[in-house]
């Protein structure tokens, strides 16, 4: 039965109040999440709890990598550094060393 076809009785029953859809909605919209959750195995309620480690996890490794990154150029710019002082005192030595 569509359109033209129904009665008013059967067009009522099938009107939603914005209430009930809403709450239609919601329940729908709550079902999707605990399914999806469940999927990615943080069903047990502490998936609030696991996300936020996996954050501060993730915040640690990118600490961990620029922090890496700083090391390796002061690392690499102190031996530059090291090589021109031992290249100077060598250069003045000889010079030093000839007069």
């Amino acid at each position: 039965m569509t359109g033209p076809n129904l009665t008013e009785r059967e067009k009522e029953l099938l009107q939603f109040r914005k209430a009930d859809f809403d709450d239609l909605l919601n329940s729908a919209a709550e079902r999707g999440a605990e399914r999806v959750l469940s999927r990615l195995g943080l069903e047990n309620g502490h998936a609030a709890r696991d996300i936020g480690e996996l954050r501060e996890l993730l915040e640690a490794w990118r600490d961990a990598r620029r922090t890496a990154w700083r090391t390796t150029i002061k690392v690499i710019t102190t031996a530059v550094l090291a090589m021109l002082l031992v290249g100077a005192a060598i250069k003045l030595k000889l010079m030093g060393g000839s007069q």
